[in-house]
């Protein structure tokens, strides 16, 4: 008997097409978020965002490569907002490449200057009926992520 069937769950799709089509997802939602103004990138100012207005943040992604690994605050402000966002009920996901993040989301606007990636938070926009399918697929993606007890899943983002 597995898990899924003491806890009557169906088992979380395995396999490249699962994490493939999270990837897409992610990717869309960026891309639609950002163009929308809903997008908040950098460790600090996301966390400044979580901590006046929690209820408007709606989603979150981590992102380190390899050698971030070893960025000991780095690892402690990525603890803190994984805690923050599982207490707020924010879905949450890792992605392990910030080049193809900063390919995706671009330098600043207003400086030009590249930014940091390692935290983006997708926010609520003042539309009320702004219900975007990458943002419910992501959703339903971690959902069954915790169900098999992967509470930070790691996404993949398509070339």
């Amino acid at each position: 008997m597995t898990l899924e069937e003491i806890h009557g769950q169906e088992p979380v799709p395995t396999g490249h097409d699962w994490m493939q089509g999270a990837g897409k997802a992610l990717h869309e939602l960026l891309v639609s978020a950002q163009r929308r103004g809903c997008l908040t990138a950098g460790v600090y100012e996301s966390a400044k965002l979580m901590n006046v207005d929690p209820d408007n943040v709606a989603f979150c992604v981590l992102a380190a490569d390899e050698e971030d690994e070893g960025d000991i605050a780095l690892q402690i402000h990525f603890t803190l907002i994984q805690a923050f966002c599982c207490e707020n009920d924010i879905d949450i996901v890792r992605v392990n490449d910030v080049g193809k993040l900063a390919a995706i989301v671009g330098p600043s606007e207003e400086s030009g200057e590249p930014r940091d990636l390692h935290c983006i938070l997708i926010t609520n926009p003042n539309e009320d009926g702004w219900k975007y399918p990458a943002l419910e697929k992501l959703n339903s993606f971690c959902e069954e992520s915790r169900n098999v007890n992967d509470w930070v899943p790691i996404i993949t983002l398509p070339e």
